[in-house]
């Protein structure tokens, strides 16, 4: 009884590392700095032609942001970014294309189910918590600032 178990658990065993995929950290690390190195240089395209045809910094900023949230859209829209995200990794997810991605892909998931229980249940799914955990942590690194300001540490 014991040989069957462990003969079946050796099976198994070899199953699961057949199928498990192996992942090279250096090549996966390449990419994200590839991706990530891409959309940054778009964005300072962008910022550069901005700031050349007479805009100021904070508004060619303004605009930078605006158009790479816009690009990461349309291309989820015409379902290129998921594409993007597979091969890139973090390296598109970070950027703030990737949160225009993850506010966009469940909206175009859910838009079957309509508009308020598919699109406005379901947009901030991937998204919300996001937001909350961003709003929390600046609200409590802005009280932590506070007091050091009111003893005078800073």
């Amino acid at each position: 009884m014991n040989v069957l178990k462990q003969k079946r658990d050796k099976e198994y065993n070899d199953y699961v590392k057949q199928i498990t995929p192996t992942h090279s950290l250096p090549l996966n690390m390449l990419k994200a700095f590839l991706v990530g190195g891409i959309i940054c240089v778009i964005g300072q395209g962008i910022m550069n032609y901005c700031i050349n045809t007479g805009m100021d910094k904070k508004a060619a900023g303004d605009w930078s942001s605006l158009l790479l949230i816009l690009g990461g859209v349309i291309l989820t829209g015409c379902n290129l970014y998921p594409s993007i995200a597979k091969f890139g990794g973090a390296g598109a997810l970070v950027p703030i294309t990737g949160f225009a991605n993850s506010v966009a892909a469940p909206a175009i998931e859910f838009q079957k189910e309509g508009q308020i229980f598919g699109i406005g249940c379901k947009i901030f799914t991937i998204a919300g918590p996001v937001i909350l955990y961003g709003i929390f942590t600046s609200w409590v690194l802005g009280l932590i600032y506070f007091i050091f300001l009111k003893v005078g540490v800073i």
